[in-house]
């Protein structure tokens, strides 16, 4: 899509991811953790102007969870808060068994949407997040079976590869929805050429979301609206407003996003419009 072809455009998604499972309050005592802390967060970032909300799910000590029940809390804390937001849980993950990484899909409703990591990325000093082919199968198979949106999470150029080879073994709904995301380590190096030449790769007719990590959130972000993509931004990828001040909250970094989007002249998705973006 062209500089400007945003004019004509889709309104813009915007994707609170609210906590995260690896950094706790630890790294910045405003991110939401129980099931009540992210229910009131989610209401916060809707009311903001987020439309989608990236959950994770914790233990009671700020430890990371697949377990169904907890995701199940959460949700039900997330419909008592917020008005209508859509949920889109998480299976990415380290060090778990794959059946493990099932479980968030298995919540009465099942989420509207879920991530689904497309290759293996290092994490930390000494694990992987293997991801194999195996894996993003079988849970592309149960989330076509729980009527699930997958969310294709792109952290390198060899994940879109693995896109187009998805699409080769699977039929997926229209429109293809994937997270190109940026930053250090695995993840595709934070510069702008990079991001132009993602968006190329795409398969023809695929939505973008688009996700810096860390000070490359806002000018990614920004990149995003500008080339109609849509675009994710929260406490798990970025726990500053600017350096050295933490953020007050994820509604906080929402608010800024809707604004560059405003000055640069474009709308921001209601829910509603939303799905029908997506084709939820």
């Amino acid at each position: 899509m062209s500089y400007a072809a945003f004019l004509d455009g889709d309104p813009l998604i915007v994707t609170a991811a609210l906590t995260g499972g690896v950094h706790g309050k630890e790294a910045n005592p405003n991110l939401p953790e129980t099931p009540a802390e992210i229910g009131r967060a989610a209401a916060a970032v809707e009311a903001a102007g987020a439309s989608v909300v990236h959950v994770h799910a914790r233990h009671q000590n700020g430890e990371r969870t697949f377990e169904t029940e907890r995701f199940q809390a959460i949700d039900d804390a997330i419909r008592r808060h917020a008005d209508d937001v859509i949920v889109q849980h998480s299976t990415g993950g380290t060090g778990v068994p794959d059946a493990d990484r099932h479980l968030p899909l298995r919540t009465d409703p099942p989420p509207e949407m879920a991530s689904l990591d497309m290759g293996p990325l290092n994490r930390y000093d000494h694990l992987t997040s293997e991801n194999t082919r195996g894996l993003v199968d079988s849970l592309h198979e149960e989330m076509v079976d729980r009527g699930i949106k997958p969310e294709l999470e792109v952290f390198n150029d060899g994940h879109l590869n693995e896109v187009h080879g998805l699409l080769e073994r699977h039929e997926l709904a229209d429109p293809v929805y994937a997270t190109l995301i940026f930053g250090p380590g695995t993840l595709s190096p934070p510069r702008p050429r990079n991001f132009l030449n993602a968006i190329d790769t795409l398969p023809d007719g695929a939505r973008f979301n688009t996700l810096g990590f860390g000070r490359h959130q806002l000018p990614f972000a920004t990149m995003g609206i500008l080339f109609g993509g849509h675009v994710r931004v929260g406490l798990e990828d970025n726990v500053y407003y600017r350096r050295g001040e933490l953020a007050e909250s994820n509604t906080q970094l929402v608010e800024r996003v809707v604004r560059v989007a405003a000055e640069l002249g474009r709308d921001v998705a209601s829910p509603a419009r939303a799905r029908e973006i997506l084709g939820l």
